[in-house]
């Protein structure tokens, strides 16, 4: 079951979802990418928000792969923050975590590797609707300092992700905080600090199982 949350901690509207690229350096490897010397971040409008409940087995949306080509999953770690932060310290980034849940970065692959060759932003492989899905929020007070949270993603009853947080380049809290100096945050706002090695395309009917410590998410692949 999820912890119950306090009231601060409940009912945050989402104003932006943060993401990092390349947190584990196994990642950026099986990619073909450098691995970064800081955290390389980009964005996600609340409106590709999409929920997963624990007490259910919910969708996930697949857009169309003749038009636009193979979704990939990548599963991640991520925070909610409960108040605002700028150049925060880390006592200040720490303080402001509010709740935690896994989440998926969808991508469209082939568009994004196709706009990045010409040097184009990737918002159209990372930013339709549904290419952010996040499970329901657990209270953060169960992982401590994050340095060794570990989660998994599971695909048709094979482990394809197995995350831990001592393997990221950025720790969650510094990670927050050195987002925070590049520009704020508002309570609300999530923070998906990057997806460990094993990234790979979706298929319709595919049953996804998000295990994060105690808690778990289900979910089945169907066309858009």
């Amino acid at each position: 079951m999820t912890a119950e949350l306090s009231p601060e901690k409940n009912n945050l509207t989402i104003g932006k979802v943060v993401c990092v690229g390349r947190n584990y350096a196994a990642h950026a490897r099986e990619l073909g990418n450098d691995v970064p010397k800081s955290p390389l971040l980009f964005m996600k409008p609340a409106s590709c928000v999409t929920y997963l409940n624990q007490k259910e087995v919910g969708s996930i949306d697949l857009p169309n792969a003749d038009k636009f080509g193979d979704t990939h999953y990548e599963a991640e770690l991520c925070i909610q923050l409960m108040r605002d932060l700028k150049n925060a310290s880390y006592d200040d980034a720490k303080s402001a975590i509010g709740a935690v849940t896994l989440g998926l970065d969808l991508t469209l692959r082939e568009l994004q590797s196709a706009l990045k060759a010409k040097g184009q932003p990737w918002e159209r492989a990372k930013c339709f609707d549904g290419a952010c899905v996040l499970g329901d929020w657990v209270d953060s007070a169960e992982f401590g300092d994050f340095k060794n949270v570990n989660y998994q993603l599971m695909i048709n009853d094979e482990t394809v992700q197995d995350g831990d947080s001592s393997l990221m380049l950025f720790p969650v809290i510094e990670l927050i905080s050195q987002i925070s100096q590049a520009f704020s945050l508002q309570a609300g706002d999530v923070i998906m600090t990057g997806t460990p090695s094993g990234v790979g395309k979706l298929t319709v009917n595919d049953k996804l199982i998000l295990k994060l410590g105690n808690h778990r998410w289900q979910a089945q692949v169907q066309s858009a």
